[in-house]
């Protein structure tokens, strides 16, 4: 059996850490992510030490990780900097009622960061121009179909590292319901050193701005990354700033009074905004795996 270490860790500010580590949830059947009724959160990566998995649990104030595999340690020593240790929320400075009401209402909201680029890309490449569900899908495909038994967890699954998708077959990225353009792209990413060369992701074939803030997000805590290019982000921006949906142009200037903090204001419009009216049909679930 894999050993157990633990650290404990107590922030000095207030730390919503269910809310705060939600954003790395692939859906529901995530199998790299748990929310356990006991109150726990469990997560697991490829660490550079190889596979990791860390339970994360908090009574009377301190926060204790309880981790297991190769790379437990690693991500003990990142505990902190995943709940937000290198983030700022006072960064964030209200110029309307609006954003100062969103603030009131995020206490111990922070942007963490996992440190960890590629288990970042591989999801938001899945969720490029499909419904939540359907990327989901692929990404609990692959995780049961290739990632390894997590450490400590055995109903959950650690991703590949990223020389290992280039040798995922056509066949299962079929099975999984992902399109071979979003395989290829995939593919295409595993040729560059992502965690080295971050800045550089938008240079891959296939992923854009939109992609990378999702990435950069997640893996780096970036507060100013916008989601460019998500139909559902800018209306519900524009719907909370300003009582209507706008386009991602006018997200962008909506967004302009907030530079150096612009995904921090959508992160949290996201949690607490208005989202817009929905009118027509919604964007149907696809599935390859019958074609």
């Amino acid at each position: 059996m894999d050993a157990e270490l633990t650290r404990a860790w107590t922030p000095p500010w207030p730390l919503d850490i269910r809310r705060t580590l939600s954003l790395h949830r692939r859906g529901a059947g995530d199998p790299a992510f748990r929310f356990r009724t006991d109150g726990s959160v469990w997560k697991t990566s490829y660490t550079p030490d190889g596979p990791g998995t860390v339970a994360i649990t908090r009574r009377d104030g301190v926060v204790t990780g309880h981790a297991w595999g190769p790379g437990a340690s690693w991500m003990l020593d990142h505990l902190p900097s995943l709940l937000g240790a290198d983030d700022d929320p006072d960064a964030l400075v209200a110029q309307d009622e609006v954003v100062a009401g969103l603030i009131k209402r995020s206490g111990g909201v922070r942007l963490g960061r996992t440190d960890r680029v590629w288990e970042a890309l591989v999801p938001a490449i899945l969720e490029q121009k499909v419904v939540g569900r359907e990327a989901f899908r692929a990404w609990r495909h692959l995780l049961m179909r290739y990632g390894t038994p997590a450490p400590g967890a055995p109903d959950m699954r650690v991703a590949p590292p990223q020389r290992d998708w280039q040798d995922i077959p056509s066949w299962e990225w079929h099975r999984s319901g992902a399109e071979p353009v979003r395989m290829r792209t995939i593919r295409g990413a595993t040729m560059l050193d992502v965690e080295r060369h971050h800045t550089r992701l938008t240079m891959l074939r296939g992923v854009g701005r939109w992609t990378e803030s999702e990435t950069r997000c997640r893996a780096l805590g970036d507060p100013d990354v916008v989601p460019v290019g998500d139909y559902h982000v800018c209306r519900t921006v524009g719907q909370t700033l300003i009582g209507r949906p706008v386009d991602d142009a006018g997200m962008l200037e909506l967004l302009k009074p907030y530079a150096g903090q612009r995904y921090r204001v959508v992160r949290l419009t996201e949690m607490f905004g208005i989202r817009a009216e929905r009118h027509g049909a919604r964007m149907s679930i696809r599935d390859y795996r019958s074609i």
